[in-house]
């Protein structure tokens, strides 16, 4: 099976008043190709550091992340808070990324309108996030 991740010497230091603090320290590791893995530990271990740099939503300190394969480098995880936009619906929140893309098709808007539904969100397609349970918000994500 070929790579689709591979992470070497990953490091991740905050900086701050008071001083540094090692998020990650000399981190690798390799994902195969139908391969899944879960990242488990403490609180504040850097488990979420280290998916916000895969997602290159925040920058490493130094280090290598690998996508061999272009068209496996997509990756993407719920974070610990919902991110949902309060001035969009829920429709337009999960269009989003589609719209950002400029993949919005006829196709792709029916398919996330057929995902709401299966989420049991169908009739808050046109609500805002405020209308939401934190659960509900959760399942949009």
């Amino acid at each position: 099976m070929n790579d689709i991740l591979i992470v070497n010497n990953l490091y991740k230091t905050y900086h701050n008043l008071e001083g540094e603090t090692i998020a990650i320290d000399n981190l690798s590791f390799k994902v195969k190709d139908g391969e899944f893995i879960a990242i488990v530990g403490p609180s504040g271990c850097g488990k979420s550091t280290l998916l916000s740099i895969l997602c290159n939503l925040e920058d490493k300190t130094s280090g290598e992340v690998i996508f061999p394969i272009k068209d496996k480098q997509k990756l993407g995880y719920m974070l610990q808070q919902d991110c949902l936009f309060p001035w969009l619906t829920i429709l337009d929140n999960c269009l989003l990324g589609l719209k950002v893309q400029n993949k919005i098709t006829k196709e792709a808007k029916n398919r996330v309108i057929k995902l709401l539904d299966t989420y049991g969100l169908k009739d808050f397609k046109n609500k805002y996030p405020s209308s939401l349970s934190g659960g509900m918000k959760q399942r949009v994500l």
